[in-house]
């Protein structure tokens, strides 16, 4: 069957180390849907981030946000969405769990933070996105699609042993970079995004690439027929899909080079 779809992670698979687009990645992305390829974007980051990255790439493209709390079609147009209970926001924005870290959360059209961080503006320059300080512990929890805490390695593996241990059958928890611990309502994964989006357009999981470095990419490698891990992937991921092949580094546009490839451009 040849291939139909190809959905990709952003941050260290489809972009450069500087998180930006390569020419070769836009080239083979626009030659591949004049062939009638369709894709998905599915990352971390916001949807009002990634529009503008999307549109970089020249190509239409499903959004698959915050790790699958947010799905958007081609136009722009919201074709599921799944908030962390506020409740469950409310208690894990207290210092028992964020004491330590940047709290941050992510909503439809708005991204609050609990302390200024250059790092992360810098990251989203290209785009345009910016942040909102404001105090989280007091945030009433409404419309948050994901909470992700900024702290180093060592001290989120300490976090995500309190979440799971108090949340872990409410939540869906993972990390998206060793310093990046990210949160969901249980249930919400970028693959059970793929799925949805595969349904939607009534093509195989057989017929569908998918591309991911890091461990929050799991299940998105799993829902498609064809999984591919970077070269530069979290050794963990590699582990969890021992049997996907590994193709080259995000440093060298090895998406692309594989694409082009595969399809012999």
């Amino acid at each position: 069957m040849p291939y139909r779809f190809i959905a990709s992670d952003l941050d260290g698979t489809l972009l450069d180390p500087h998180h930006a687009v390569d020419p070769l990645t836009a080239e083979t992305l626009r030659r591949l849907e004049a062939r009638g390829v369709q894709f998905a974007l599915a990352t971390g980051r916001h949807y009002l981030d990634v529009k503008d990255i999307r549109q970089a790439l020249g190509v239409r493209a499903h959004l698959i946000t915050s790790n699958g709390a947010r799905v958007h079609d081609p136009d722009d147009v919201l074709i599921h969405r799944r908030d962390i209970d506020a409740e469950l926001v409310r208690a894990i924005a207290q210092p028992a769990f964020a004491a330590g870290c940047i709290a941050n959360f992510y909503l439809d059209d708005e991204w609050l933070i609990s302390e200024p961080n250059q790092a992360l503006l810098d990251m989203h320059k290209d785009s345009g996105m910016r942040y909102r300080v404001r105090d989280l512990a007091r945030h009433g929890g409404e419309g948050v699609g994901k909470v992700l805490y900024i702290a180093p390695h060592e001290h989120l593996l300490g976090v995500e042993r309190k979440l799971r241990a108090r949340f872990g059958d409410r939540l869906y928890i993972t990390f998206s970079l060793e310093h990046c611990l990210e949160v969901m309502a249980a249930g919400v994964s970028k693959g059970h995004a793929l799925e949805m989006v595969l349904t939607r357009l009534g093509i195989s999981a057989d017929a569908c690439l998918a591309f991911g470095d890091g461990q929050n990419d799991v299940e998105l490698l799993r829902a498609a027929g064809h999984p591919r891990v970077m070269g530069n992937a979290h050794p963990r991921l590699s582990d969890m899909l021992p049997q996907a092949p590994r193709i080259g580094s995000h440093a060298d546009a090895g998406v692309a080079r594989h694409l082009r490839q595969l399809f012999a451009l």
